[in-house]
């Protein structure tokens, strides 16, 4: 069996850590800019930085088809995933809702594989699943205070819940791999497309700008944007769908430390045990079949 690269065994690593902090700073992020103005904005320095890049790198242009699938993928993840969310934070919904309901995610995942993408889930795998979730639910309800919630805020998250999860399925099924200069530039030219046309419609557009909001930026536009999802784009295409997902169920616990230095919300004893049997989980998925 030929070993595999240094960068694909350290990548699950660098995916969770830039992707969990990614939540505690673009909510310090919405204290700056409202959140499709954000996006927006985001979006558009990603440009900004991929065009040179590809101009001076000269990628190769995909099919038809192929921009069709990318450009797909970019927006049930750039635009109904992030931007969803956003929007359901912005009518209200704490973040620990939001958080439950995207770590359905690798449930959703592990149930439409065998038909969409032909992976039998194990009977390990599947307690691995129902761990994880377990783990993931006990942070998030150790931390957040459950109160009233306005009930469209969470039928978007849902609805980000469901963008996420077709998106992941659809890039194993359809895509193949791009040069990922050319493959992010067809994406975030697509989510640019569409966020900002909707941040001129539906809000001010304002942005407080100083030194911490362009830290922020920096951050979402460099780590979340670019290098977080090109690792998970790259995970999918060579590892199994369902143990791809399985990463989000650490996604809670995570971003439960990074919130602590960032927003001053320590984590309680319980968040602990939560975050132990969500790591337990995402290990039984996790394992290589024995030959």
């Amino acid at each position: 069996m030929p070993q595999r690269p240094l960068w694909l065994v350290a990548a699950p690593v660098i995916f969770l850590l830039l992707w969990s902090a990614g939540f505690g700073i673009a909510k310090l992020g919405l204290q700056h800019a409202e959140p499709f103005t954000l996006l927006a904005l985001r979006y558009v320095c990603v440009l900004l930085v991929l065009i040179p890049i590809a101009l001076v790198l000269r990628p190769p242009v995909p099919s038809p088809r192929g921009i069709a699938d990318v450009a797909i993928v970019g927006f049930l993840i750039q635009v109904v995933y992030f931007g969803l969310c956003y929007a359901a934070f912005k009518m209200g919904v704490s973040a620990g809702t939001v958080a439950i309901i995207v770590c359905l995610q690798p449930i959703l995942v592990a149930l439409s594989a065998p038909s969409l993408v032909g992976e039998r889930i194990s009977r390990k795998g599947w307690i691995g699943l129902a761990l994880g979730l377990a783990g993931a639910a006990i942070v998030i309800m150790s931390r957040s205070s459950m109160g009233a919630e306005r009930n469209l805020g969470i039928g978007l998250a849902f609805l980000a819940l469901i963008g996420i999860t077709v998106g992941t399925l659809y890039e194993k099924k359809f895509g193949v791999s791009h040069h990922p200069v050319m493959s992010n530039l067809i994406q975030y030219a697509v989510a640019a497309a569409i966020t900002l046309p909707a941040a001129w419609a539906t809000e001010g557009m304002a942005v407080a700008w100083n030194w911490e909001f362009a830290a922020i930026l920096a951050y979402l536009v460099l780590g979340n944007s670019l290098l977080a999802m090109s690792l998970l784009l790259a995970m999918i295409r060579v590892g199994e769908v369902s143990r791809v997902s399985a990463l989000f169920y650490l996604v809670p616990a995570l971003s439960a430390l990074f919130a602590w230095p960032l927003l001053g919300e320590p984590v309680p004893p319980l968040a602990w045990a939560g975050m132990a049997l969500a790591g337990l989980g995402v290990a039984l998925v996790s394992a290589k079949p024995r030959a």
